[in-house]
């Protein structure tokens, strides 16, 4: 290892040689003015070679992006339409010149214009359109640029809204009958006339929408006053049906309550016939056995029909149910029946 202080004496050897060698300069330029004036002309020759060679790039090298399309033109006039994006080279300006024009979609705004409709009613659109360019050096030829597209745009589409609006009806535009809302269908024949209005410049119309809808003040009560009547009409026609349904409902629930009732009515007589039946064979077995029990118990169903506990009876002495209820009655009624006596002398045949 170097010790530390041959390392210091070295360092210091070299400082003093460079505080030589900046003295040995500084005289120089002092000693020659013109050698300074010299290296300060070649510093600035090399930076403007430098600036020079970028300058030259920017005017020889271009950059197409995806969103555009360029046109080269050489003394104003097209001479290489580039679609694909890219870097491109072409010959320094003024020679060539590059046109960048965007392909996507744009959005142009039609102010709020106002139109009449087929039954001479008045409404105030404001309407957009979307656009794009389909031939870039056709586009530049004929418009040059999107503001002159745009003012065309503005010219045809007033046009077009004009004459389709002119046909349809203010019922057809403005209902809530989906049926007979031709809105939209007057709409898409705006963009397709306007599209082919639009293909002798270079771009095309891809679509026309509805922003806003008014009236002029003149005709909103009119309107609001139609619009209310077709509502009161859907509900009207809403509350019909359902009273048609809920009466349909009924009846079939009434048509399914019948025919529920007449077959528990059948089957409950059928039931009552079978014990009726088994009854009366019951009856039959036991009263033809005893006959006076059977008329015994004939006469107090018969009395239990029309007598209550309020209920106060007359009853001659000769009533059958005096006959059961006091047999007494019924030994005196015996007694006092007249009896047939065989000594009673019996008339002659042949006496008058």
């Amino acid at each position: 290892m170097v010790p530390w202080r041959q390392q210091r004496e070295h360092f210091s050897t070299a400082a003093v040689r460079s505080d030589h060698a900046e003295t040995r300069n500084s005289r120089f330029i002092t000693e020659h003015p013109s050698g300074a004036n010299l290296m300060k002309l070649v510093r600035n020759l090399v930076l403007f070679l430098i600036a020079l060679v970028f300058l030259e790039a920017n005017l020889v090298f271009f950059q197409v992006d995806a969103t555009e399309n360029a046109i080269v033109t050489q003394f104003g006039q097209p001479v290489r339409v580039i679609t694909s994006p890219g870097i491109y080279v072409k010959l320094p300006d003024p020679i060539q010149s590059v046109t960048h024009i965007n392909n996507q979609l744009s959005v142009f705004n039609l102010p709020q214009t106002e139109f009449l409709t087929a039954d001479k009613k008045n409404i105030v659109l404001e309407a957009y359109a979307t656009w794009k360019v389909t031939d870039p050096l056709l586009f530049l030829k004929s418009v040059r640029d999107p503001i002159g597209a745009e003012t065309r745009l503005a010219d045809m589409i007033a046009s077009e809204l004009g004459v389709a609006l002119g046909k349809v009806e203010l019922s057809q535009l403005v209902t809530v009958n989906t049926e007979q809302l031709k809105l939209s269908n007057t709409l898409n024949t705006v963009a397709q006339a306007s599209a082919s209005r639009t293909e002798q410049y270079g771009f095309t119309v891809t679509d026309v929408r509805l922003k806003q809808l008014t009236f002029p003040q003149a005709n909103l009560t009119s309107v609001f006053q139609r619009m209310k009547a077709e509502r009161e009409a859907i509900a009207r026609q809403f509350r019909s049906e359902g009273t048609e349904q809920a009466a349909k409902i009924r009846a079939a629930a009434d048509t399914e309550r019948a025919q529920i009732l007449a077959d528990a009515n059948q089957k409950a007589a059928e039931i009552r016939g079978q014990a009726d039946a088994e009854a009366i064979a019951t009856y039959a077995a036991a009263f033809g056995k005893d006959p006076e029990f059977y008329q015994f118990l004939r006469t107090l169903r018969s009395y239990e029909v029309f007598v209550d506990n309020n209920t106060t009876l007359i009853l001659p002495s000769n009533s059958e149910l005096l006959r059961y209820l006091n047999p007494s009655i019924t030994n005196l009624k015996e007694a006092n029946s007249p009896q047939t006596d065989s000594t009673t002398p019996k008339s002659d045949s042949g006496s008058n």
